[in-house]
């Protein structure tokens, strides 16, 4: 018996151990399971989800609609055409239209040209309008002058009063949008891109002053029920949006102007983009339309605020001239007040301007200029010289002055 039971004892062994191997091995068997049901899982609801975004964005639920102005330039592809919608918020999603255009393989067929429709009609309804053409966009051109402040300001010429029109009052006689809106907006955009970061807010009048570049525009109504005529005059937009748009468009043009090379200059020369912006700006009022003499009236500057024993004060009238048209405190007065730079700019600046503020005329060691009614350009080195100059402008009736 005792044999048997040994015999039994060792013979059950084996399947004892293959049981608790079993045992031990399934949860490693599910482990994989549960891992593939929870991708499964997470597959579902990304579709669902993508499901759902797509029928929102195809049937246009997601939006509210609002009237949008697409322009589709000639030889866009299908991809230029999507990223345009979704960026004048026709679609909420590029990458979805462009399935769908080729899903219905409509994606050769699409126009170019300029499209007037509400947001909500849907891809199918946009994809044929995109065919069978829209409604033509309604444009205004405008143009800003170089020299150009935010707000309109008078100043004195030989004793005659001179108005010039501020770029608020420019886009509202266009009807681009209401000026009130125009300088809400100018307190709203967002000041951490990198060509606004160095604006001091605090100490300048109008924060974007010299930032909205003097350039002519085509603008597009936006055609929204607030857009009507008003008193018999042409239309005026009154929504706010239209006003952000001019906005950002001005800014835009001032960042594609303002080139790498030039940035790595002024950092050189250990100027701020907003101080280099300064300095255009005063360029651009001191040398008026002769783009030829903006490098070296912009030496002249540059040699004043590298020497700061003898030009403690940068010395520039139209810096009075500025302080005074914004009922200013003087912080902008570079002759008796403000010392070196002012807090920020004085007008809209053209490109010319603009690069020879960082571009000065090289070896130019000029520190004093002066010009004739006829714009003719006289430099000196002294003082004296320089008060000869324009005794001299004044005995031949010559001399031109200005103020506020």
């Amino acid at each position: 018996m005792q044999n048997e039971n040994l015999t039994d004892l060792y013979t059950l062994e084996p399947e004892t151990e293959s049981e608790t191997e079993n045992t031990k091995r399934k949860p490693k068997k599910l482990l994989p399971l549960y891992i593939t049901a929870g991708v499964l899982g997470v597959i579902i609801i990304v579709l669902l989800i993508v499901g759902i975004s797509f029928q929102r964005d195809f049937s246009g639920a997601s939006r509210k609609g609002d009237l949008c102005t697409v322009v589709i330039p000639q030889g866009s592809s299908v991809s230029q055409i999507a990223n345009r919608l979704e960026e004048a918020g026709a679609i909420d999603n590029a990458l979805l239209f462009r399935v769908y255009s080729r899903m219905a393989k409509t994606e050769n067929s699409y126009h170019y040209g300029d499209f007037t429709f509400e947001n909500n009609i849907g891809f199918k309804a946009i994809a044929d309008l995109l065919i069978n053409g829209g409604k033509k966009a309604e444009t205004v051109t405008v143009t800003i002058p170089e020299g150009t402040t935010i707000r309109d300001y008078t100043k004195n010429v030989n004793n005659k009063n001179v108005t010039v029109v501020g770029i608020a009052t420019l886009l509202k006689s266009a009807g681009v949008c209401q000026e009130s809106d125009f300088l809400e907006a100018l307190d709203n955009v967002d000041f951490s891109s990198n060509l606004l970061k160095s604006i001091n807010k605090t100490k300048t009048y109008y924060p974007l002053e010299g930032y909205l570049f003097a350039d002519t525009y085509e603008f597009y109504f936006c055609g929204c029920k607030k857009c009507s005529p008003k008193n018999g005059q042409d239309k005026v937009c009154t929504s706010k949006e239209c006003a952000k748009k001019a906005i950002d468009r001005m800014l835009l043009r001032t960042e594609e102007i303002i080139t790498d090379e030039m940035v790595q200059n002024a950092k050189k020369m250990g100027y701020s983009i907003h101080e280099m912006l300064t300095l255009a700006s005063i360029i651009q009022l001191e040398s008026g339309i002769d783009i030829n003499e903006m490098p070296n009236v912009s030496a002249v500057f540059h040699n004043r605020l590298k020497d700061k024993a003898h030009f403690p004060y940068l010395g520039s009238s139209p810096t009075i001239y500025y302080d005074k048209s914004m009922n200013g405190d003087g912080r902008y007065d570079t002759q008796n007040i403000a010392k070196g730079l002012p807090p920020g700019p004085l007008c809209a600046s053209g490109a010319a301007a603009i690069n020879a503020a960082f571009l000065p005329t090289e070896n130019f060691n000029y520190t004093y200029f002066v010009t004739d009614s006829n714009g003719k350009f006289y430099y000196n080195t002294s003082e004296s010289g320089h008060s000869a100059t324009i005794k001299k402008l004044q005995s031949e009736g010559k001399w031109i002055y200005e103020y506020y």
